[in-house]
Protein backbone atom coordinates (compact mmCIF):
# COMPACT_ATOMS: atom_id res chain seq x y z
CA UNK A 1 0.00 0.00 0.00
CA UNK A 2 2.79 2.62 -1.33
CA UNK A 3 -0.10 5.13 -1.73
CA UNK A 4 -1.15 5.10 1.94
CA UNK A 5 2.32 5.30 3.39
CA UNK A 6 3.21 8.06 1.27
CA UNK A 7 -0.65 9.94 2.41
CA UNK A 8 0.86 9.13 5.87
CA UNK A 9 4.16 10.49 5.41
CA UNK A 10 2.95 13.97 4.66
CA UNK A 11 0.24 13.67 7.44
CA UNK A 12 3.86 12.86 9.55
CA UNK A 13 4.96 16.86 8.79
CA UNK A 14 1.54 18.20 10.71
CA UNK A 15 3.57 19.60 13.98
CA UNK A 16 0.78 19.85 16.31
CA UNK A 17 0.50 16.14 17.65
CA UNK A 18 -3.21 16.20 17.68
CA UNK A 19 -4.07 17.71 14.72
CA UNK A 20 -1.25 14.79 13.45
CA UNK A 21 -2.88 11.53 15.15
CA UNK A 22 -6.88 12.70 13.96
CA UNK A 23 -5.24 13.18 10.26
CA UNK A 24 -4.11 9.71 10.56
CA UNK A 25 -6.77 8.51 12.19
CA UNK A 26 -8.95 9.29 9.07
CA UNK A 27 -6.33 7.77 7.03
CA UNK A 28 -5.77 4.81 7.91
CA UNK A 29 -9.33 3.90 9.54
CA UNK A 30 -11.10 4.61 6.33
CA UNK A 31 -14.16 3.81 7.84
CA UNK A 32 -17.72 6.40 8.18
CA UNK A 33 -18.66 7.47 11.37
CA UNK A 34 -22.02 7.92 9.51
CA UNK A 35 -23.06 4.85 8.60
CA UNK A 36 -20.22 2.32 9.58
CA UNK A 37 -19.40 1.53 6.06
CA UNK A 38 -15.85 1.30 5.36
CA UNK A 39 -14.42 2.71 1.94
CA UNK A 40 -11.33 2.01 0.33
CA UNK A 41 -8.88 4.98 -0.39
CA UNK A 42 -6.21 3.15 -2.64
CA UNK A 43 -8.79 2.06 -5.77
CA UNK A 44 -11.10 4.98 -5.43
CA UNK A 45 -11.31 7.55 -8.55
CA UNK A 46 -10.01 11.04 -7.81
CA UNK A 47 -13.45 11.54 -9.85
CA UNK A 48 -15.88 10.32 -11.93
CA UNK A 49 -14.92 11.57 -16.00
CA UNK A 50 -13.14 14.96 -15.64
CA UNK A 51 -9.90 14.28 -13.98
CA UNK A 52 -8.23 10.93 -12.24
CA UNK A 53 -11.16 8.79 -13.47
CA UNK A 54 -9.73 5.33 -12.96
CA UNK A 55 -8.37 3.12 -9.91
CA UNK A 56 -5.58 4.82 -8.03
CA UNK A 57 -6.72 8.34 -9.14
CA UNK A 58 -8.02 9.60 -5.50
CA UNK A 59 -4.41 8.95 -3.96
CA UNK A 60 -2.89 10.16 -7.13
CA UNK A 61 -4.93 13.71 -7.01
CA UNK A 62 -4.22 13.91 -3.24
CA UNK A 63 -0.78 13.40 -3.42
CA UNK A 64 -0.41 15.94 -6.40
CA UNK A 65 -2.75 18.29 -4.27
CA UNK A 66 -0.51 18.45 -1.23
CA UNK A 67 2.79 18.77 -2.81
CA UNK A 68 1.85 21.40 -4.76
CA UNK A 69 0.17 23.12 -1.84
CA UNK A 70 3.34 22.83 0.18
CA UNK A 71 5.23 24.54 -3.15
CA UNK A 72 2.76 27.34 -2.49
CA UNK A 73 3.28 28.03 0.78
CA UNK A 74 6.65 28.03 -0.11
CA UNK A 75 5.53 31.04 -2.90
CA UNK A 76 3.82 32.60 0.00
CA UNK A 77 6.18 32.69 2.51
CA UNK A 78 9.76 33.18 0.89
CA UNK A 79 8.37 35.86 -2.30
CA UNK A 80 5.33 37.38 -0.41
CA UNK A 81 6.68 37.28 3.22
CA UNK A 82 3.46 36.19 4.63
CA UNK A 83 2.80 33.32 7.29
CA UNK A 84 1.29 30.49 6.40
CA UNK A 85 -0.22 27.83 9.01
CA UNK A 86 1.22 24.74 7.25
CA UNK A 87 -0.48 22.16 9.19
CA UNK A 88 -4.07 23.56 8.08
CA UNK A 89 -2.94 23.47 4.62
CA UNK A 90 -1.21 19.62 4.81
CA UNK A 91 -4.16 18.73 7.05
CA UNK A 92 -7.06 20.06 4.53
CA UNK A 93 -5.04 19.25 1.80
CA UNK A 94 -4.58 15.40 2.71
CA UNK A 95 -8.38 15.06 3.86
CA UNK A 96 -10.43 17.38 1.04
CA UNK A 97 -11.69 14.82 -1.44
CA UNK A 98 -11.27 11.46 0.57
CA UNK A 99 -15.31 11.24 0.76
CA UNK A 100 -15.09 10.90 -2.55
CA UNK A 101 -14.02 7.35 -2.02
CA UNK A 102 -17.49 5.99 -0.77
CA UNK A 103 -19.83 8.69 -2.98
CA UNK A 104 -18.62 6.64 -6.35
CA UNK A 105 -19.63 3.18 -7.53
CA UNK A 106 -18.00 1.63 -10.57
CA UNK A 107 -19.80 0.40 -13.33
CA UNK A 108 -18.74 -3.11 -14.75
CA UNK A 109 -17.27 -1.61 -17.98
CA UNK A 110 -14.85 0.48 -15.72
CA UNK A 111 -16.84 3.30 -15.50
CA UNK A 112 -18.08 5.43 -12.38
CA UNK A 113 -21.86 6.50 -10.88
CA UNK A 114 -22.74 8.00 -7.75
CA UNK A 115 -23.10 5.51 -4.98
CA UNK A 116 -26.44 5.25 -3.07
CA UNK A 117 -24.96 7.41 -0.45
CA UNK A 118 -23.12 10.01 -3.12
CA UNK A 119 -26.30 10.39 -4.89
CA UNK A 120 -27.83 11.35 -1.06
CA UNK A 121 -24.43 13.74 -0.16
CA UNK A 122 -21.68 15.31 -1.70
CA UNK A 123 -18.48 14.63 -0.78
CA UNK A 124 -17.70 18.06 0.62
CA UNK A 125 -20.58 17.94 3.13
CA UNK A 126 -19.69 14.38 3.78
CA UNK A 127 -16.25 15.00 4.37
CA UNK A 128 -17.20 18.25 6.56
CA UNK A 129 -19.69 16.00 8.72
CA UNK A 130 -16.89 13.33 8.98
CA UNK A 131 -14.11 15.46 10.15
CA UNK A 132 -16.55 17.68 12.24
CA UNK A 133 -17.58 14.29 14.09
CA UNK A 134 -13.77 13.31 14.66
CA UNK A 135 -13.25 17.09 16.29
CA UNK A 136 -10.86 18.29 13.76
CA UNK A 137 -10.03 22.23 13.98
CA UNK A 138 -12.42 24.85 12.52
CA UNK A 139 -10.16 25.72 10.17
CA UNK A 140 -9.35 22.49 8.57
CA UNK A 141 -12.72 22.68 8.36
CA UNK A 142 -13.14 25.60 6.52
CA UNK A 143 -10.65 25.10 4.13
CA UNK A 144 -11.87 21.48 2.92
CA UNK A 145 -15.29 22.87 2.81
CA UNK A 146 -14.06 25.76 0.79
CA UNK A 147 -12.12 23.71 -1.45
CA UNK A 148 -14.10 24.57 -4.74
CA UNK A 149 -14.58 28.39 -4.27
CA UNK A 150 -17.58 29.63 -5.71
CA UNK A 151 -18.58 26.01 -6.97
CA UNK A 152 -19.06 24.71 -3.78
CA UNK A 153 -20.98 25.78 -0.36
CA UNK A 154 -18.34 28.43 0.06
CA UNK A 155 -15.47 30.35 -0.95
CA UNK A 156 -12.17 30.44 0.92
CA UNK A 157 -11.87 32.78 3.66
CA UNK A 158 -8.46 32.46 5.29
CA UNK A 159 -4.95 31.94 3.17
CA UNK A 160 -5.23 28.53 4.08
CA UNK A 161 -7.75 27.87 2.57
CA UNK A 162 -7.20 29.59 -0.90
CA UNK A 163 -4.05 27.48 -1.03
CA UNK A 164 -5.62 24.59 -1.03
CA UNK A 165 -8.28 25.52 -3.42
CA UNK A 166 -5.34 26.47 -6.12
CA UNK A 167 -3.43 23.34 -5.66
CA UNK A 168 -6.53 21.34 -5.57
CA UNK A 169 -7.86 23.55 -9.17
CA UNK A 170 -4.58 22.83 -10.74
CA UNK A 171 -3.93 19.34 -10.52
CA UNK A 172 -7.59 18.37 -11.98
CA UNK A 173 -6.97 21.09 -14.23
CA UNK A 174 -3.70 19.11 -15.58
CA UNK A 175 -5.00 15.88 -15.35
CA UNK A 176 -8.22 16.75 -16.81
CA UNK A 177 -7.27 18.52 -20.02
CA UNK A 178 -4.44 15.50 -20.43
CA UNK A 179 -7.39 13.27 -20.11
CA UNK A 180 -9.53 14.95 -22.43
CA UNK A 181 -7.02 15.72 -24.96
CA UNK A 182 -5.66 12.02 -24.74
CA UNK A 183 -9.24 10.89 -25.60
CA UNK A 184 -9.56 13.68 -28.64
CA UNK A 185 -6.81 12.52 -30.82
CA UNK A 186 -7.89 8.77 -29.94
CA UNK A 187 -10.99 9.17 -31.35
CA UNK A 188 -9.53 11.35 -34.09
CA UNK A 189 -6.70 8.78 -34.79
CA UNK A 190 -8.46 5.82 -34.79
CA UNK A 191 -12.00 6.31 -34.40
CA UNK A 192 -12.98 4.70 -30.77
CA UNK A 193 -12.53 5.49 -27.25
CA UNK A 194 -12.03 3.24 -24.34
CA UNK A 195 -14.45 3.10 -21.33
CA UNK A 196 -11.17 4.18 -19.32
CA UNK A 197 -7.86 5.56 -19.88
CA UNK A 198 -4.82 5.49 -17.03
CA UNK A 199 -2.95 8.21 -16.40
CA UNK A 200 0.26 6.88 -17.82
CA UNK A 201 -1.53 6.30 -21.07
CA UNK A 202 -3.03 9.48 -21.40
CA UNK A 203 0.14 11.33 -21.45
CA UNK A 204 1.88 8.68 -23.18
CA UNK A 205 -0.52 9.40 -25.84
CA UNK A 206 -0.18 13.61 -25.36
CA UNK A 207 3.47 13.10 -25.93
CA UNK A 208 3.48 10.56 -28.89
CA UNK A 209 1.22 13.13 -31.02
CA UNK A 210 3.31 15.66 -30.14
CA UNK A 211 6.64 13.49 -31.28
CA UNK A 212 4.97 11.14 -33.90
CA UNK A 213 1.94 12.56 -35.19
CA UNK A 214 -0.75 10.88 -35.50
CA UNK A 215 0.67 7.77 -36.80
CA UNK A 216 2.38 7.55 -33.28
CA UNK A 217 -0.87 8.15 -31.30
CA UNK A 218 -2.73 4.86 -33.75
CA UNK A 219 0.62 2.74 -32.99
CA UNK A 220 0.04 3.23 -29.24
CA UNK A 221 -3.00 2.25 -29.40
CA UNK A 222 -2.69 -0.89 -31.10
CA UNK A 223 0.53 -1.48 -28.49
CA UNK A 224 -1.87 -0.39 -25.31
CA UNK A 225 -5.01 -2.51 -26.27
CA UNK A 226 -6.86 0.66 -26.96
CA UNK A 227 -8.72 -0.70 -30.13
CA UNK A 228 -11.19 -3.29 -29.80
CA UNK A 229 -10.03 -6.72 -30.86
CA UNK A 230 -10.82 -7.13 -33.86
CA UNK A 231 -8.99 -3.81 -35.14
CA UNK A 232 -5.79 -4.59 -33.12
CA UNK A 233 -4.32 -6.90 -34.72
Amino acid sequence: MAGLRELLRYADMIEDAELRAKVREVLEEQELLLTGQRFELESSPGGRTQHHAYPGGLVQHTLATVRLALALCDVVEQVYGAEVNRDVVIAASLLHDIMKAPCYAEREDGTYILSPLGERLDHVTLAVEELARRGLPLEVLHAVAAHHAEHGPISPKTLEALIVHIADLADSRLNGSVLKAARFLLREATGHEPARLTHEQAFRIVIAKAREGWEGVRKLAREEGLLPAEESG
